[in-house]
């Protein structure tokens, strides 16, 4: 006879779960798991991680990261942002439970992802005060922007643009080198 599931999942249970090849995170109790994402995905990924270290490389005053992460903001929540930067001071102590100011998140959407994404993980992260949230839709060659005081997005389809008050020159990023073909 198999073992009931939880219905409540802690971050600790979820750190606890085997390596075998999906990805877990939990958000308020909630475990969601996604398998290995689509090539796609990861291009994605790579162009934005890429663009974003490129800019702050110039600037100094935050790092660039991309999953696998631990992030978490409490027991019930360990999330895995595809892309998401912190600033150098929390990123200069090498240990996930430090790195808790994300100044910009972006999640590449795929199928077994988007619910997530969109609605759960979204309201996780207005709720940590994170000041800009990209959905990235690969498919739809168009980046959802949010901010915390947003009901509603703002869908982009030419460029991205993320100017952090700390930052001299706002980066500037066209959805057409975004999702360039290969």
């Amino acid at each position: 006879m198999g073992m009931a599931a939880p219905i409540y999942y802690t971050a600790d249970m979820v750190r606890a779960l085997p390596d075998d090849g999906n990805r877990y995170e939990v958000v308020y109790g909630e475990l969601l798991v996604t398998p290995a994402p689509r090539p796609w995905h990861q291009i994605l990924v790579h162009r934005l991680s890429l663009a974003l270290g490129n800019y702050l490389e110039r600037q100094s005053g935050a790092v660039v990261l991309a999953s696998p992460a631990d992030i978490s903001w409490g027991p019930d929540v360990l999330v895995q942002p595809d892309v998401f930067v912190v600033p150098v001071e929390e990123a200069r102590s090498l240990t996930w439970n430090r790195m808790r100011t994300l100044l910009l998140v972006a999640e590449v959407l795929s199928p077994s992802t988007a619910r997530g994404d969109r609605f759960l993980k979204r309201l996780r992260y207005r709720e940590a005060g994170v000041p800009l949230y990209w959905l990235v839709d690969g498919d739809g060659r168009s980046v959802e922007i949010w901010t915390p005081a947003d009901d509603f997005p703002v869908v982009e389809r030419e460029r991205l643009v993320w100017h952090p008050s700390d930052m001299h020159q706002p980066l500037t990023l066209p959805l057409a080198e975004l999702f360039r073909p290969l």
